[in-house]
């Protein structure tokens, strides 16, 4: 009996389709498949709340308050020693933020996920966000639904450029299911799984995918937006400054946020603790802030919908903002699993609350309530967090149904991406690829060139003159050479400055003046030089930076330098070729 590869196959060639064809009817199992497992997703975390949280809760007889509050940190710890024994099973698959691992996957090795990771993902999860620790949904989700993406792929043995897409079908499906945000789930796929990289011709399968998952998602839990809001709107232009300013401190959150999440988890790895017991610890932290601050504990939707409707006091709402950056950052830095997103909506919530408490105080007649910039603070939050506007933009719009905030929406955005870009080049999901010399945004290519060192691939061998080398001597050595940026030395063998071929072009006939003119006279003392552990990465920014043909290696700093190799744009595309033909 024939597989059902085998019989889609044959009848995609019997309607006469065509790749593109073939690409679209994946995209569609891949949504009917991704729309699924959300509903598998968000059952298990919602029983897992209804048996850990709720029932605990009762057991514990927290809800009557009093001293009995004291016992609220068993509820997360639960979740946390329930995640023991998957973590023992699949080690290093479990715990923690693991997307960023995700996104190395799909765009740098070839986008084979395994197929455990649908269980892994959903159940992991559950179990830390169920109990009350402070996570988001949308990364383990995406995950699933690009481990959709790949088993597809696999099944049907596509390239690993068409796997890579697929993926990004899921992933968009996924979270477009999760969120109910069609387009938000597009805009996913692209700003963040693909991180830009894509083909126009290729989007249908990721359109086509996002909207069928959607369509199954609002069949099982109906198409109400996430979050009721009322309809707030722009009450003037004079508003618009403040909005403005609003994007500038969430960008700077954004920063604050990315490197404190960071931070706690390299505290967490470097603890003395054995590594099964530190999301316990992690738990009862979280939970031990609950007592006080029940708002931390898990995605805290709910909370959301208070703020945007302006029912939260404003003392509570400041601290909510901080302790909520604390609670995600401890969860997932000691190891809970879950992802960022709605945490990052909560503090977007909070933040945008706050400031829009104090605007609305100093500006009653001119300005909206607290809850518009609520509203507003979410999308610009997610946005400068994850570096992705337009998937901010779009989710908000799409979780809440209010197309009057869009105007602000967008500046506040667009304006916080751009801080937080300008303060810390990399997003919550990057740091990590970052730190291990992966640039994911450019692909493989730049993922290559970090990993090769400009002391393997400049030439040793150097051409250096001293300061009273006069040009006719010089100009004969830079031709027989073919080095036409010769570095210029003092009688110490210290760089003062650099030659090229551009500064003696206009005395190679003048005789009078190459026998006076020495190399120090016209030398540019200003000089962009490499160190031998630079990557090739940083050599293709200073060449980009100086439209110029060789960098200087130098070792020691300031007016010490020494001349160790030079670099030359074409060593840098040989050490391409050789690592391209060599890389795995």
């Amino acid at each position: 009996m024939r597989s059902f590869r085998d019989k889609l196959l044959a009848l995609t060639a019997r309607l006469g389709a065509d790749r593109h064809t073939a690409l679209i009817a994946l995209a569609l199992l891949i949504g009917l498949l991704a729309g699924a497992a959300n509903i598998l997703f968000r059952s298990t975390m919602e029983l897992v709340r209804e048996v850990i949280f709720m029932g605990g809760s009762r057991l514990l007889r927290i809800d009557a308050g009093g001293v009995h509050r004291a016992l609220l940190p068993l509820l997360p710890m639960a979740g946390a020693l329930l995640l023991i024994p998957l973590s023992l099973l699949f080690p290093g698959e479990v715990n923690g933020y693991t997307f960023s691992r995700f996104l190395e996957i799909v765009n740098l090795r070839g986008g084979i996920l395994r197929v455990r990771n649908i269980f892994l993902k959903t159940l992991g999860p559950a179990l830390t966000i169920g109990s009350g620790g402070s996570a988001g949904v949308e990364g383990p989700i995406a995950i699933i639904g690009g481990t959709v993406g790949s088993a597809i792929g696999r099944l049907f043995r596509v390239s690993e450029n068409r796997m890579k897409l697929l993926i990004a079908a899921g992933s968009s499906g996924a979270i477009a299911a999760g969120f109910n945000a069609p387009i938000a789930g597009i805009m996913f796929a692209t700003e963040i799984v693909l991180q830009g990289n894509y083909e126009l011709s290729s989007f249908a399968a990721i359109v086509i995918s996002s909207g069928i998952a959607t369509f199954v998602s609002r069949g099982y839990y109906g198409s109400v937006p996430s979050f009721s809001v009322p309809q707030y709107d722009l009450r003037s232009a004079a508003e618009i400054p403040l909005y403005l300013l609003l994007g500038i401190l969430m960008g700077l959150l954004a920063v604050l946020y990315i490197r404190l999440f960071h931070r706690i988890r390299e505290e967490f790895e470097a603890l003395r603790l054995h590594p099964q017991l530190k999301p316990v610890l992690g738990a009862f932290m979280v939970g031990t802030a609950g007592i006080f601050l029940p708002q931390v504990m898990g995605n805290g939707y709910e909370f959301i919908e208070d703020a945007l409707s302006g029912r939260i006091l404003v003392p509570v709402i400041v601290l909510l903002v901080f302790f909520k950056v604390l609670a995600t950052a401890v969860t997932l830095g000691s190891g809970g699993a879950g992802g960022v997103f709605a945490p990052a909506l909560f503090i977007g919530a909070m933040a945008g609350g706050s400031f829009g408490w104090v605007v609305h105080t100093l500006f009653p007649g001119s300005t909206a309530s607290p809850g518009a910039y609520a509203t507003v603070g979410i999308g610009s939050f997610l946005a400068a967090a994850t570096h992705a506007p337009l998937t901010g933009i779009f989710l908000l719009f799409e979780m809440t149904g209010n197309y009057k905030i869009i105007i602000p929406l967008l500046f506040t955005s667009v304006i916080g991406t751009l801080v937080a870009g300008r303060l810390y080049p990399d997003s919550i999901d990057t740091v990590e690829l970052t730190r291990k010399g992966i640039r994911i945004r450019g692909g493989r290519e730049a993922s290559l060139m970090g990993k090769i060192k400009v002391r393997d691939t400049a030439r040793g061998d150097v051409l250096q003159v001293r300061e009273e080398t006069l040009l006719r001597d010089l100009i004969p050595l830079m031709v027989e050479r073919e080095q036409f940026y010769v570095p210029v030395t003092d009688a110490e063998g210290y760089m003062t400055g650099i030659v090229s071929l551009e500064d003696v072009k206009p005395v190679l006939f003048d005789d009078a003046v190459k026998n006076v003119v020495t190399a120090g006279q016209i030398a540019t003392e200003q000089v962009l030089t490499l160190s031998p552990e630079d990557t090739l990465n940083t050599a293709l920014d200073r060449f980009a930076f100086k439209d110029i043909e060789e960098i200087p290696v130098v070792e020691g700093e300031g007016r010490r330098q020494r001349v160790t190799a030079m670099l030359r744009r074409r060593d840098i595309l040989a050490a391409y070729n050789r690592k391209i033909v060599t890389e795995p």
